[in-house]
């Protein structure tokens, strides 16, 4: 609690009034309502119209425009800039729209009052809702009454801080008494509480009620996101809504996201308007010369038209009328074209039955359409852990007994092992619980009393609570998954823990009842790293039960337990191996001498007003000694389908990936382990935990020295100003980020949430980030959202690389939104990360086909079709400029206006648009087999600015053969009746064709995977070209259209002529051998990737390879799944447990339990009644300065809300 409520003085306060909206509406709060969309009805036009015109090729355009409805200057009609333009700018809006609607067209619904139903955005600041179990809360909620025992109230913050291990809240006691409607609605108190800010973990109000004032603090709260756990119901007070609530606070602006390539092609349109202005000059400086020599001879029977009076005003002119002919290098088809690719590529996502999810019902789906290609530039993936690795479903897999090995099912013969069948051994199971290992259950029946005795501490050893609504149906109450996992086995196997009070816990051990008289629980916290109880048989044996990490509870076992202790390290070194999360079990006899002398010291410590906590962990340390081992656990947090394999081949493909999780460190490395970013046979895994600036530093600084003695020819980077010069010769320089990149994979990095925050500091964030690039995998723990997004946005400073963030709860939102690409996986806690995604699915695993094949793809098809689109489009622009050398610089156009018109909207459209859309260079099967084909798009290697001049070189060479070659040949060639072929129609007729004939064989020989659509669209585009060719040239339109169609009779007379074709032919020659020859030689002395999978793949074809599967060039085959391989000797504790201390005192202090009067009043005679407050010093204690989150929409849910 700060000092400042406690004082009653709050600065820049809020006050809420329950109950009474007419008071909180003249503060003018916010509403429940949130907005994530962009655009509204009224500001959808002028915003949407503004985000295009960012574009500088539609500003460009706009300009066109205006240029062409000057008659004086303009030489083309104003229709063939403003349809096109008109047009992308529709279709653009269309899908702006669209893609804005799916993200906030979800409605949420609850109950409104005692009897009315109402919408989430309808909840406003001073009511008070009612929540039900297993509900989103709707806001940040100031928790009255519930209706367990002393108002206490369970939520599971996983959306918030990605913990799945249950938390509690207290409502005031005197507010705990208003547990009916009636009450409630009457209930007229106010609170006084701080401004909305993102501070997760803290809260300071006062409530002022009955003339009295109480102090509030985060414990009193329930925040928006949370979800209602173990709680029939609850009520609360709405004091943040909307986005005043912590959970939007922490979400973050919705960003404007924009690929590399889209950012590339303004610089590179800016590029080619200035090339643009310098030939309108050359050609400009031309016409004055021209004019000026040749043209003032003319001027006494040909003068210049009005207002042109002089050579330089026509020279002026004459500038502006070529910029408008040579604006054609840039099409304004372009950009029509690279939506509708787009749009296919989002189609071809949506419609990907390999990315469709059966159990979930779900299919992949594209959210945006304009990040498609950056799919295939990924370098850095940043995911969540909960949720998004794993299933949160924790499961018994194997134990160790007696230095018995228990859960290990292997058939010779390679069938599938059978279920146990526990129901006919025991009614009482648990019909969910999955077990295959037979012998621990025939161990179990023939008596054996090790492991009777093994899960009987199970049974006994936690906090779980218990509710039998029916004889039979329990309904276990846990604080932790594993928890919940350990006593559901031990229920399994005949040892089904019933009930408990504050001083006994019933137990039927196989079919008997027996109650144990509960002595004392010595609490777990992550220093202990373990938990006891200390119970008192019926026959009056006193027993301490304890289970915790192996590290450390060996170290306390009595000296006669060093064999077992080995054989059971052995059994834990292959658990940890295979990913299990671990924990060892001990027990040790008391005599009733050692427990009252120990009771006696433990009740002075507890009432010590000074280092209680390092009063009682003495006393712990006293009772855990000289234990008797019993065996492990091994409990699988298990993965999501095919994780380990999707992470190493992203791996191959120079993918790094990080997980960053709100949960432990134990709990995070576990997992790592689990699914191979982290193997025993690294060479170091660096560990980052200082809790100061300068143990951060340290730390990195002891990294880099590691690193350094390894790789002694490369130092990490450390800032000369902050690392002193070490003596002897000067450092070397500090390495390229492309070195550091090329040799990391030896090294791992695990930092917690405590030393990141000094980590991101701007002085340490270089030392940091050299680190990290170093290690092949990096785990941040225990970070908040605010972290997450703060280490996505340090990459994209330093590392200039594309980046993806991958999450699905709402402490990922703002990682998803920072990213270049955020992908939402809709998983277990809620839609919120989707609605702020790109791009989301049901499955972690498909993110390697999202990449590998969509995205490589998607790079690949929009490189090509950029680069044979500028290629095309020069080779068309540029003949009009050698032209201009020929026709007196007098801005005449080559072709005719409806060809100009046309080139670009039907003659060469649609075989770019089907080669956009469909080509592949290698099939889907080999993209995944060889994850190496990825690097390209990471190195933007197929579309830069280096490609980008090749080619427009290609094109002004092919546009200078277009020109020449027919100029040359028919400047002297004749019909076969001798009259000559020099005119102006027949040049531009044969011109035209050359064109379309010489593009249409380039985009054949680039097409890589033709289709049925890709023939029909290339040999059907050449031939609709003499189709409407042909037309226009006709008799008939000229009759109807003689002001329109100048070339009557053209085409037909040019075509029939063989020299003509004789020129088309040698052009083409000229044009397309050249490019042969290049690619002959670059296949054969410089292979690609794919040239070599492609010619692999011929080879196939003839002979038949073995059977496995080859990443990145090494097929690899045989090994079994969820398998580590060999460990080498690495000894590493599987120990990790997600649970929360102070439950152990609430249990004894008979909170939480629904007891008679008169038992809670014995009982309170001998237990202390500051649990609660306990549990705050000890969680305010080991909480770190709160950082912001991230949030977005919450999942449906009825709600109820209180008025009057």
């Amino acid at each position: 609690m700060c000092l400042s409520c406690c004082t009653g003085k709050i600065p820049e306060e809020r006050r809420v009034r329950a109950n009474d909206r007419e008071y909180n509406e003249k503060f003018q709060y916010a509403s429940n309502c949130i907005v994530t969309s962009k655009y509204n009805v009224i500001t959808f036009l002028p915003v949407n119209l503004f985000e295009q015109f960012q574009e500088v090729a539609n500003t460009y355009f706009l300009f066109l425009l205006i240029l062409q409805l000057i008659p004086q200057i303009s030489s083309l009609s104003w229709f063939t800039t403003i349809v096109p333009l008109v047009l992308v700018l529709s279709i653009t809006a269309v899908k702006d729209a669209t893609d804005d609607y799916v993200s906030v067209c979800h409605t949420h619904t609850h109950t409104l009052g005692l009897l009315q139903k109402e919408k989430w955005m309808n909840v406003r600041v001073g009511d008070i809702i009612k929540l039900e179990n297993n509900q989103f809360v709707a806001a940040d909620l100031l928790l009255l009454s519930s209706s367990e025992p002393h108002s206490l109230c369970y939520i599971e913050t996983a959306e918030l801080d990605g913990e799945t291990n249950m938390k509690v809240r207290q409502s005031l006691s005197v507010t705990a008494e208003l547990g009916d409607p009636n009450s409630l609605a009457s209930f007229d108190g106010e609170v006084v509480c701080e401004p909305p800010n993102n501070k997760l973990d803290r809260f300071c109000g006062l409530l002022c009620w009955r003339d009295c004032k109480y102090p509030l603090s985060n414990h009193n709260m329930l925040l928006r996101g949370c979800v209602l756990r173990n709680t029939e119901t609850c009520y609360g007070l709405v004091i943040f809504a909307g986005p005043d609530t912590k959970l939007m606070q922490n979400s973050g602006r919705t960003k404007f996201k924009r690929t590399s390539i889209d950012r590339l092609m303004n610089t590179l349109v800016l590029w080619i308007f200035g090339f643009m202005v310098c030939m309108g000059v050359i050609l400009a400086v031309g016409n004055a010369v021209w004019e000026r020599e040749v043209g003032s001879l003319f001027q006494s029977y040909l003068a210049w038209d009005l207002p042109v009076d002089n050579f330089l005003f026509s020279a002026f002119l004459s500038f502006w009328s070529y910029v408008i002919i040579l604006n054609t290098v840039v099409p304004i088809s372009l950009y029509v074209s690279v939506e509708v690719i787009r749009l296919g590529h989002s189609y071809f996502i949506n419609w990907d039955r390999k990315m469709f999810c059966p159990q979930c019902n779900t299919a992949a789906e594209a959210r945006t359409t304009t990040l498609n290609e950056e799919l295939g530039q990924v370098e850095y993936i940043f995911s969540d852990k909960t949720g998004t690795l794993t299933q949160n479903i924790m499961s018994f897999s194997k134990c160790s007994i007696n230095g018995h090995a228990y859960g290990e099912v292997i058939d010779l013969l390679g069938a599938q092992p059978k279920r146990l069948d526990f129901s006919s051994f025991n009614p009482l199971a648990d019909p969910d619980f999955c077990y295959y290992d037979n012998g621990l259950l025939k161990s179990v029946k023939l008596g054996d009393l090790h492991s009777h005795e093994f899960f009987r501490l199970l049974s006994l050893c936690h906090t779980v609570m218990s509710e039998e609504k029916k004889e039979g149906e329990l309904m276990y109450k846990a604080q932790s998954p594993d928890e919940g996992a350990l006593v559901t086995a031990a229920r399994n196997f005949g040892f089904v823990f019933r009930s408990r009070t504050p001083g006994t816990v019933t137990v039927t051990e196989l079919g008997r009842p027996v109650t144990y008289t509960l002595l004392a629980i010595l609490d777990f916290n992550n220093i202990r790293k373990r938990m006891s109880v200390i119970v008192r048989n019926p026959e009056g044996r006193i027993r301490l039960y304890c289970k915790g990490a192996d590290t450390l509870l060996f170290e306390r076992l009595h000296s006669s337990n060093n064999h077992l202790m080995n054989i059971t390290t052995d059994h834990l070194n292959e658990y940890a191996g295979d990913g299990l999360r671990t924990l060892a079990l001990a027990y040790r006899d008391l005599s009733e001498e050692q427990w009252e002398e120990w009771s006696e010291r433990h009740r002075q410590a507890d009432r010590a007003t000074d280092c209680r906590e390092d009063r009682l962990a003495d006393i712990y340390e006293h009772i855990e000694q000289d234990m008797m081992l019993l065996g492990a656990t091994a409990i699988e947090d298990k993965l999501q389908e095919g994780v380990p394999e999707t992470i190493a081949i992203l791996s191959l493909a120079n993918i790094k990936i990080w997980v960053l999780t709100g949960d432990k460190q134990e709990t995070a490395v576990n997992i790592g382990y689990s699914c191979k970013m982290l193997t025993g046979d690294m060479t170091e895994v660096f560990i980052i935990s200082g809790n100061t600036v300068l143990s951060v530093r340290e730390e990195l600084r002891y990294s880099n020295y590691l690193y350094s003695s390894l790789y002694p020819s490369i130092s990490l980077f450390l800032p000369l100003q902050q690392c002193p010069p070490p003596p002897g010769p000067p450092a070397p320089r500090p390495p390229s980020s492309t070195t550091l990149d090329s040799i990391s994979g030896e090294f791992a990095l695990v930092i917690n949430g405590h030393s990141l925050a000094h980590a991101l500091e701007a002085d340490m964030e270089g030392e940091f980030v050299s680190t990290a690039c170093v290690c092949r995998a990096v785990i941040c723990c225990r970070v908040t959202p605010l972290q997450k997004a703060l280490v996505v946005e340090l990459i994209k400073k330093h590392k200039k690389a594309v980046t993806l963030a991958i999450g699905d709860g709402a402490n990922d939102v703002s990682m998803i939104k920072t990213a270049h690409i955020g992908v939402g996986i809709s998983g277990q806690e809620g839609i919120q990360a989707v609605l702020a995604s790109d791009y989301s699915f049901s499955q972690f695993r498909f993110l390697q086909r999202l990449l590998l094949v969509h995205g490589r793809w998607s790079y690949l098809r929009m490189c090509r079709f950029l680069c044979y689109f500028f290629y095309k489009n020069f080779a068309f622009t540029m003949v009009h400029f050698w032209f201009g050398f020929f026709c007196g610089f007098s801005a005449q156009t080559v072709y005719d206006q409806y060809f100009i018109t046309l080139y670009n909207i039907v003659y060469t459209s649609l075989p770019v648009l089907a080669m956009g859309i469909f080509d592949q260079d290698v099939p889907e099967q080999r993209s995944l087999e060889y994850p190496k084909l990825y690097e390209p798009g990471q190195l933007n290697l197929l579309f830069n600015k280096r490609e980008f001049f090749i080619c427009i070189t290609q094109g002004i060479y092919t546009s200078v053969v277009l020109f020449f070659v027919p100029y040359a040949i028919l400047s002297h060639g004749t019909q076969g009746t001798g009259e000559p072929l020099a005119d102006y129609q027949t040049f531009a007729v044969t011109t035209a064709t050359a064109l379309v004939i010489v593009v249409s064989v380039q985009i054949a020989l680039d097409t890589g995977y033709w289709t049925a659509i890709n023939h029909f669209f290339v040999w059907g585009s050449v031939g609709s070209f003499f189709t409407i060719m042909l037309a226009m040239h006709s008799q008939t339109l000229f009759s109807i259209f003689p002001n329109q169609f100048h070339f009557v009779g053209s085409a037909q007379s040019t075509l029939v002529q063989p020299l003509v074709w004789l020129t088309i032919v040698l052009a083409t020659v000229i044009c397309i051998v050249p490019v042969l020859a290049f690619r002959f030689l670059k296949l054969d002395l410089k292979p690609q990737l794919s040239d070599t999978v492609r010619y692999t793949q011929l080879v196939r074809q003839k002979t038949r390879k073995p059977a496995g599967r080859c990443m990145g060039g090494v097929r690899v085959g045989g090994v079994p799944e969820g398998r580590l391989g060999a460990r080498g000797g690495f000894r590493r504790s599987g120990y990790a447990f997600a649970h929360q201390e102070g439950f152990g005192e609430l249990i004894t202090s008979g909170k939480n339990m629904r007891l008679s009067s008169l038992a809670l009043a014995n009982f309170a005679s001998r237990h202390s009644s500051s649990w609660i407050d306990t549990l705050r010093k000890k969680k305010h204690s080991n909480t770190h300065p709160p950082q912001s989150g991230s949030g977005q929409k919450p999942h449906s849910n009825s709600t109820a809300v209180v008025q009057t």
